[in-house]
């Protein structure tokens, strides 16, 4: 839509020829932003109410930046740029405002204060899944869901996860993040009544095969409620717990 249709419209829209419905469907389609290397679709939270993200592997540490400083220049807040390595982190933080978590290898840009509605928990199995939570973890939070941590509960000490069975029973959706043998969403699928999102960690020794055990323990997982998203992939996970909260948060009382 170039810039007299979109005028055009909104215009149709102030004199009564256009209704609003309408506009907002048109607007939903509206183009990418052209960068050569990349297509920026700008308007990704008006379809999907969750904008675009930055995937940084394969890409160059330039790449990057413009695409970050693109999307400050559209005005996008709480942007993720995902799987960042340290020269991309140190970047980003020196060319557009930026809040670094390099456990996480991520940075959030242009941050601003979010919502903080319903409950989403991250829980881990050791603490050596902890970047792949905390992924998850910031990826709820910067879209709008309270989230609380439960790490290092896996099923060596399950003790260690009992103690937060009511926090647990709680959220309106829980991601666990595991590697070795991936048991811990087994678990929690059999305790709690929301969904489980499993997410199955690299984490492990030879037999691990870089998660793969892990994986395919979750898809066999006996407990009815646990979806599973690929290795490693936190944001995956932090992105459909933050929808799965959110429908949870906005539906209507039973029985209205």
């Amino acid at each position: 839509m170039k810039q007299r249709e979109l005028r055009r419209l909104l215009e149709g829209v102030r004199d009564g020829s256009a209704d609003i419905d309408t506009a907002l469907e048109r607007l939903a389609r509206l183009p990418y932003e052209e960068l050569g290397f990349a297509h920026l679709d700008h308007h990704r939270e008006l379809r999907r109410g969750y904008g675009e993200a930055i995937f940084c592997a394969g890409k160059t540490v330039a790449q990057v930046v413009e695409i970050a400083e693109r999307m400050v220049a559209y005005g996008h807040t709480n942007v993720l740029a995902t799987r960042a390595d340290e020269a991309m982190l140190e970047e980003l933080a020196s060319r557009v405002p930026a809040r670094v978590h390099g456990d996480a290898h991520l940075a959030v840009i242009n941050p601003v204060p979010s919502a903080s509605l319903g409950l989403v928990c991250v829980c881990s199995a050791g603490t050596s899944d902890i970047p792949v939570a905390e992924e998850a973890a910031l990826t709820a939070e910067c879209s709008g869901s309270r989230v609380e941590r439960v790490y290092d509960v896996g099923v060596a000490g399950i003790h260690r996860l009992l103690a937060h069975a009511e926090l647990l029973g709680s959220a309106n959706a829980v991601v666990a993040v595991a590697g070795m043998e991936g048991a811990l969403a087994s678990v929690i699928g059999g305790l709690v009544a929301c969904p489980v999102i499993a997410v199955p960690t690299s984490i492990g020794y030879g037999a691990s095969f870089g998660g793969v055990a892990a994986l395919l323990a979750m898809l066999n997982s006996c407990s009815p409620g646990v979806s599973v998203v690929n290795i490693d992939n936190g944001f995956g996970a932090g992105y459909l717990a933050n929808v799965i909260n959110h429908m949870a948060v906005e539906a209507p009382p039973a029985g209205s």
